[in-house]
């Protein structure tokens, strides 16, 4: 991918029936992110391929583009939100000609859908033998439609590297949140998380519908349990320990743990102490051994193959990527 040398250029592609709140998702997020000087990390422009002008949504208010399809060859990234009243209609013979022109002028840059988005580049070919998640609603339909994707329904997104897929709206903000994180660090993705009040990080492999009743009492929940764990990331943690804090038995407090987070009390610790070991690698310059004993992991083997498995590098490449300085 022909990455900008400065600031990183992100297109939006707006369609007629464009669902605002993802518009506005992608700005919010990409626009909050702030370098170590308070500097813009990313552009964000709003582009039509018809060209510059008013666009419908799918609410009862238009929307201006101000950018035509300049933009696509313009931009490092190209994200593509939902426009419900054409994308189920699309098949691998029925893409409409504005939209292969869209892509083929997006080439070489990240592409980005967003809930039904993903038929778009689906209908290009472009998902072909790659994993993909559109919304729940659509996914049995996708995958009638588009056989060649491998679909996975259960989950929030999928980095396929230069092309993501997400699943509803909500799930838009974890990807643009997980592109930050990709792009300048954990830190700068958590910055932008609480500027916007959102998680600031929910993993791609969380399931993105969880059909399960309200709890009835605040006391059954566990998050008083996930407080007291995430304060005590360094300690070797305990599920008996975790259900005690939540006054549950073992059985009851795994069986509503999963139902609140769509995993078990232990993977949740795992991805935790992992999000915490990013942060220390990022932020200080602690050696892989005392990062582990900090995150918890005990020892820096156990830390290296948590990560690797949950972040895709090693530590010691983790820190040259985002602070330039190697480790071992």
């Amino acid at each position: 991918m022909a990455m900008s040398s400065g600031t990183h250029r992100v297109a939006v592609l707006v369609r007629d029936g464009v669902l605002p709140m993802e518009l506005g998702l992608v700005h919010q997020l990409f626009g909050g992110a702030r370098g170590p000087a308070g500097e813009r990390l990313y552009e964000v422009r709003t582009c039509a391929v018809t060209g510059p002008g008013m666009i419908r949504t799918d609410a009862d208010f238009p929307i201006g583009a101000p950018h035509g399809p300049e933009a696509l060859t313009w931009a490092d990234t190209v994200m593509i939100p939902a426009s419900h009243e054409e994308d189920e209609s699309l098949t691998p013979d029925a893409l409409p000609a504005h939209l292969a022109r869209a892509l083929e002028a997006a080439a070489g840059a990240r592409l980005a859908s967003i809930c039904t988005g993903a038929f778009v580049l689906a209908a290009a070919g472009l998902l072909d033998g790659r994993r993909a998640t559109t919304h729940w609603l659509s996914t049995d339909l996708f995958a009638r439609t588009f056989p060649s994707v491998t679909v996975d329904p259960d989950v929030l997104y999928v980095d396929e590297g230069r092309i993501l897929t997400s699943a509803g709206e909500a799930a838009g903000v974890d990807l643009c949140l997980h592109l930050i994180r990709r792009d300048h660090g954990a830190a700068v993705a958590a910055d932008v998380a609480r500027r916007t009040v959102v998680p600031p990080h929910r993993e791609g492999g969380q399931a993105q519908y969880i059909q399960r009743p309200v709890a009835k009492e605040k006391a059954t929940s566990t998050g008083r349990a996930r407080a007291w764990a995430l304060a005590n990331l360094h300690e070797p943690l305990t599920l008996r320990e975790m259900a005690d804090r939540a006054s549950m038995s073992v059985r009851t407090f795994s069986r509503r743990f999963r139902e609140e987070t769509a995993l078990t009390p232990m993977q949740w610790l795992t991805q935790r102490r992992v999000d915490r070991a990013r942060e220390l690698l990022e932020s200080t310059d602690h050696t892989v051994d005392r990062v582990a004993t900090e995150a918890g992991f005990g020892t820096a083997a156990s830390l290296r193959q948590h990560f690797v498995a949950g972040v895709g590098v090693s530590p010691g490449a983790y820190r040259a990527t985002f602070r330039g300085t190697p480790t071992s």
